[in-house]
């Protein structure tokens, strides 16, 4: 099931309905700034084995969430003042920051080390879906068979349609990973190049 939302002004109506889903255990096919990824409730464990299942990962490979601001991120994650200042600059936008997690992330969304990817993407519906939700949603991107990124909401249709409960149609969007920086220290450090502009870590 395809629900067409407004990218610019989300229709409220429509993003409780997607988030009614989200409640009830659901994994969806959503965009973002960078890709459309899928996604569920990060305190859904039967959800994010979904995932790993429709990703055909191990679950060994932790999964980023999606926050709706800085304060939403310092409730999930430990951040520094460097760190806070960082992301006050570069957020919402292309980046996956790498930090450490709290007590209150689910043991399956986090690595071994107990780091979290986090995620404020500068895409309107993602970031009223958290809102709406009130914690968290899961973020990852899915792989065509040919290994490119889906930037298409009926591709992901087509593709994972009898595995996602629906796909939101926000538009077509210019397909590319995040950059991930990780920020664990006050030393940051580049994991990938992505979307997201890396000079300042340069």
């Amino acid at each position: 099931m395809i629900i067409v939302i407004n990218p610019k002004n989300p229709q409220m109506r429509l993003i409780r309905k997607v988030v009614d889903v989200l409640k009830e255990g659901g994994v969806i096919g959503y965009p973002t700034d960078t890709i459309y990824g899928v996604g569920c409730d990060l305190f859904n464990p039967e959800a994010i084995r979904k995932i790993h299942r429709l990703k055909k990962t191990d679950g060994k490979k932790p999964l980023s969430f999606i926050c709706s601001d800085l304060k939403d991120i310092s409730r999930y994650a430990y951040v520094t003042n460097y760190a806070y200042k960082t992301m006050k600059r570069l957020l919402p936008g292309a980046y996956t920051f790498i930090l450490k997690a709290t007590k209150l992330v689910p043991k399956i969304a986090m690595t071994k080390q107990k780091t979290v990817g986090i995620r404020i993407p500068d895409n309107k519906i993602c970031l009223a879906l958290v809102k709406e939700l009130g914690n968290p949603i899961i973020s990852t991107s899915v792989y065509k068979p040919n290994e490119g990124l889906y930037n298409d909401p009926s591709e992901i249709e087509e593709r994972f349609g009898r595995q996602l409960n629906l796909v939101i149609d926000g538009g077509v969007i210019v397909a590319g990973h995040s950059s991930i920086i990780d920020l664990t220290d006050d030393f940051p450090q580049v994991i990938r190049k992505g979307k997201g502009d890396i000079t300042l870590f340069q």
